[in-house]
């Protein structure tokens, strides 16, 4: 399935991950955004139907949420400018999804759980003081 939102690679993986028939918590491979406004989704996989992503989805209302998506309506969506949904072609996902989820939850947003996700990336790193 081509999608200029979604590299060959990252499907690849996005279908591996929709295709694995034991429970699994992925790293999510996939950040896609709204360039001028809310909206923010961790994606891990994508189902046989080639359209339905699941992951963490944020609107910014501070209730994060696991839920599926339709691709074909993300990439449809029209914003102001014409500007479109984004990948963040600079992501690195790090931590299982579940992990996104409860620190999102938490914290109130995407956005916010990046934040934490840094930090303990950079203190694992470093290794204790």
């Amino acid at each position: 399935m081509k999608t200029p939102l979604i590299p060959d690679a990252i499907m690849a993986q996005l279908i591996a991950n929709g295709a694995a028939e034991e429970e699994r918590d992925p790293v999510p491979p996939l950040k896609l955004f709204n360039p001028v406004g809310p909206g923010r989704w961790l994606i891990t996989e994508i189902l046989g139907d080639a359209d339905t992503l699941f992951g963490l989805c944020d609107l910014d209302q501070g209730f994060p949420e696991l839920r599926y998506v339709s691709l074909d309506e993300i990439e449809a969506i029209a914003l102001p400018h014409g500007f479109r949904i984004e990948r963040d072609r600079f992501f690195v996902g790090r931590v299982p999804l579940s992990m996104w989820a409860e620190l999102a939850r938490r914290l109130g947003s995407i956005v916010a759980a990046e934040g934490m996700v840094r930090l303990m990336s950079h203190h694992a790193k470093d290794g204790p003081s």
